[in-house]
């Protein structure tokens, strides 16, 4: 069973920083990419950032480029999500996802490409 168990949330003050982790089990992690995604109240979830397999690639939303980066390390099954300067606006439920396809050479940002997602983390930026 998959399993995906994001960690690292909480409340700061605008212009702080918080680091996501997300910690997966059940699959062999090397081999797909993961990505980050958010759902601000009233909102429909939108992308955040992913990472390749390898960490050689990675995308981040225009909004958020800059300010977070997406990394992961292979060894720890984890995927990590820094988050610096952070504004209200990055306040919303921020989870992780696991791709369906293995060894993907570009990974992706569309959301049904990704077949595993974790509960989700809490980020609440004040201003």
């Amino acid at each position: 069973q998959v399993r995906l168990v994001e960690s690292g949330g909480g409340l700061v003050q605008a212009g702080g920083s918080l680091r996501l982790s997300c910690a997966v089990s059940g699959r062999t992690f090397s081999r797909y990419a993961m990505g980050w995604f958010r759902q601000a109240p009233g909102k429909e979830r939108e992308f955040v950032a992913t990472i390749s397999w390898s960490g050689g690639t990675t995308y981040h939303a225009d909004s958020v480029k800059d300010r977070f980066t997406i990394s992961r390390d292979n060894s720890r099954n984890t995927v990590y999500l820094q988050m610096n300067s952070l504004k209200p606006e990055d306040t919303a439920v921020y989870s992780c996802a696991a791709d369906s396809t293995a060894w993907r050479t570009v990974p992706t940002t569309h959301q049904n490409s990704y077949a595993y997602w974790g509960q989700g983390t809490q980020v609440t930026v004040s201003s």
